[in-house]
């Protein structure tokens, strides 16, 4: 997700100890090559490609999704391949920080080239590595396919706030939604605000919950924020840091949850860890709403068994935080020319069409502007993939009447830790 925002999820390193995600070892990031095969000039896009042509791509990402992990191997590892001669290894990890601890690690100590090709990234991850001068500049707007992004979008120059300034290039789009029942539950009966949804909960106790907030489950992150977005009033706000802002609104949002927390599923004295508990819960009727970050809705989730075949996704009339998914390149990565040929592989409108199918697993948004594609066969495989959707996504009406930008990166930490320690441990 951005989404996440989805966080989804910047991708890390594994310093000292290779972190596992999904129960399984990560493969070991192939051996560097030596420097003088990365010759290629960006501009010429013919010497990328022969450049990257039998280069290992260690791409770093969070592999807490087998659907996702799935997709990634089957479209962009066999493309790859196949047309590229590069052979892709997937490294999954569970945190972000640690790929970025590993980067940073890397250049005190002068390792150059290092272990990281690309990686999955947003927000506070993507700044720091940023502000440490440890990523590839000047390239995302170079790449060939780079003229199908709408890079007036400050969804997309701005990463958590952040200017992109050519450091990073989207993968995907994402936007926060809840989803309901619809056999148990009517649409005009939908909360359509936070402040509805605190009505909502209070005449039906227990049975609403959501994910707590912090490292690793940015999606109950995100949720908090959007109170805080509505709450103030004016999302702009966020865009920036400032500590008065933050000092005038963050007791009103504690407030906000903290008169929520009695009438929640088990009286709020624990919360669900990931989307996952949120979704058992779910789907075993114990709660009435679940979440998801995906544009296809609660599609993937029912295609995957997880929760019934009725469920629909909807969204707040305002205040739904989207944003988009990127890749970055360290500037030590030892295989600069194929992590450019992915990320370029990635805005093929082809792969934009796939990756918001939930039959194919992933079911985020596209990066690319469709109104920028000009033939006709690729403008026709997108909109048949949008069709193909169904009544269990969100309207594309609804999300785009919805939707803000996240907030700066400086937010994310002060939100997790002020609501684990006035929410969670008390007010």
């Amino acid at each position: 997700m951005h989404f996440q925002r989805f966080s989804v999820v910047s991708l890390m390193m594994i310093f000292a100890v290779v972190l596992v995600a999904c129960g399984g070892q990560p493969a070991a990031p192939a051996q560097p090559e030596a420097p003088a095969a990365e010759a290629f000039d960006l501009d010429d896009w013919a010497s990328v490609e022969a450049a990257a042509r039998g280069q290992t791509l260690n791409w770093y990402m969070w592999g807490g999704s087998e659907s996702i992990n799935r997709f990634v191997d089957e479209f962009y590892g066999t493309a790859l391949k196949e047309r590229y001669d590069i052979t892709l290894n997937r490294v999954p990890v569970a945190d972000a920080a640690d790929v970025v601890n590993q980067i940073l690690s890397e250049k005190e100590a002068g390792v150059d080239p290092g272990a990281v090709d690309v990686i999955w990234i947003n927000g506070e991850n993507f700044l720091s590595l940023k502000q440490a001068a440890m990523l590839l500049p000047d390239w995302s707007r170079r790449l060939p396919n780079a003229s199908l992004v709408d890079w007036d979008n400050p969804a997309i120059y701005l990463d958590f706030g952040e200017p992109v300034e050519g450091y990073e290039s989207p993968w995907s789009s994402a936007q926060f939604q809840l989803i309901y029942d619809s056999a148990r539950m009517s649409a005009d009966e939908l909360p359509r605000s936070y402040a509805e949804l605190m009505t909502w909960v209070e005449a039906n106790p227990g049975r609403f919950t959501y994910i707590a907030p912090g490292p690793g489950a940015f999606q109950g992150t995100r949720f908090v924020k959007g109170a805080l977005f509505e709450l103030s009033g004016d999302p702009g706000l966020w865009l920036g840091y400032d500590e008065a802002v933050w000092n005038e609104w963050s007791p009103q949002l504690w407030a906000y949850f903290n008169a929520m927390k009695p009438h929640l599923w088990r009286q709020g004295e624990t919360y669900p860890r990931d989307e996952n508990e949120l979704h058992s819960l779910f789907a075993n009727r114990e709660i009435d709403f679940s979440i998801t970050q995906a544009i296809a809705g609660a599609g993937p989730l029912i295609a995957q068994g997880l929760i019934p075949e009725t469920s629909r996704a909807f969204v707040f009339d305002d205040y739904m935080i989207g944003d988009f998914n990127y890749l970055t390149i360290p500037s030590n990565a030892p295989h600069k020319a194929a992590a450019l040929v992915l990320a370029n592989l990635i805005l093929e409108p082809e792969f934009q069409a796939a990756q918001i199918l939930p039959e194919n697993g992933f079911g985020l948004g596209y990066a690319i502007d469709v109104t920028r594609v000009t033939d006709p066969a690729q403008l026709a495989a997108l909109e048949e993939a949008q069709a193909q959707l169904g009544e269990a996504a969100t309207p594309a009406e609804d999300l785009a009447g919805s939707l803000v930008a996240d907030s700066s990166g400086e937010y994310q930490s002060l939100v997790e830790e002020g609501w684990r320690q006035f929410v969670l441990i008390g007010p």
